[in-house]
């Protein structure tokens, strides 16, 4: 029992950065424009927060700085995409190797370099519910803010105006733009709101999982939150628990590495990609039988008023 609560509480803090992305492509996604860029903001948000931790002490001003930084990089994204009509794809595979390069060079100096680590802090009452409680109420700080987005991010995306509006986008632009609204707007916001979040997962890995440096310190967790937004069918709530179960995956790995289990670890990184194609084919095989038609009608199509996809 204790090392399934002990995986549970690694899963939480593993799934964390996933969730933070995975709600940035939440939101863009919801507003019809595709993000493939979500490793390269991550690394982004990952190295700005780590060299502002160091020069500061300061979590909070590494993390706004990681978001700052990751949502300004986003707004190029942006331009790209919707203001100079550009593949959204293309631009999303650009904006990863820009980050990859942009953290490798800026990076290299960095190596060996250490900062003190996010600590948990506990909810009094919370943390003595049986095993729930060690999980999921003795954690960090930015644990406990994720769970303040992905109830914000749904409830203002399926119980607010603005939320509509911003599904609206992502469905169907001609008729947003005949009744006056904003398509290039509403998706600009769309995109850099989501790109900030994106950061902030990233700056989770130096912050709390990995406080020293390390070249390309999220480790591909981007493309799995590319994949977890689909998982999720572009919901916040179930974006939380596809984190978690990822984040089991990726705990499981490390568990079983310390352990000393006789397996390759090569299988064991293997893991959380090959649930990643497992999770991706088998939702796609029932939604193909059922039916269920759950993307946004109009993501990836770009929009210009007066034109129609």
């Amino acid at each position: 029992m204790e090392f399934f609560i002990q995986i549970l509480i690694a899963a939480v803090g593993m799934g964390t950065p996933l969730l933070f992305a995975t709600l940035g492509g939440v939101i863009g996604e919801r507003a019809g424009v595709i993000n493939l860029g979500m490793e390269g903001l991550m690394l982004v948000g990952a190295l700005v927060a780590f060299v502002v931790m160091l020069n500061t002490g300061n979590y909070f001003y590494a993390v706004a700085a990681a978001a700052i930084a990751s949502g300004i990089v986003s707004m190029i994204h942006g331009v790209v995409c919707l203001m100079l009509r550009a593949s959204q794809i293309a631009s999303g595979l650009a904006l990863t190797f820009f980050g990859t390069g942009l953290s490798g060079f800026f990076g290299d100096k960095l190596t060996g370099a250490t900062v003190e680590p996010l600590i948990r802090i506990p909810i009094p009452g919370l943390n003595a519910i049986p095993v729930l409680g060690p999980v999921l109420f003795n954690q960090d700080i930015l644990v406990y803010f994720s769970y303040f987005c992905v109830v914000l991010l749904w409830w203002m995306l399926f119980k607010t105006r603005l939320g509509l509006n911003i599904r609206s986008m992502g469905e169907s632009p001609e008729v947003c733009d005949s009744l006056g609204l904003s398509v290039l707007g509403y998706r600009f916001f769309a995109v850099v709101g989501g790109g900030m979040l994106i950061g902030i997962g990233g700056a989770y890995f130096p912050l709390a999982l990995t406080p020293f440096w390390v070249d390309g310190i999220t480790a591909g967790r981007g493309w799995i939150a590319v994949a977890l937004v689909i998982f999720a069918f572009w919901d916040p709530i179930k974006a939380l628990g596809g984190a978690y179960l990822f984040g089991i995956a990726l705990a499981l790995e490390l568990r079983l590495q310390i352990l000393g289990v006789e397996i390759s670890p090569y299988l064991l990184k293997m893991i959380p990609y090959v649930l990643t194609i497992l999770v991706l084919t088998l939702v796609t095989i029932r939604h193909n039988r059922l039916g269920i038609q759950v993307m946004p009608a109009a993501l990836g199509n770009v929009f210009f008023r007066g034109e129609k996809n």
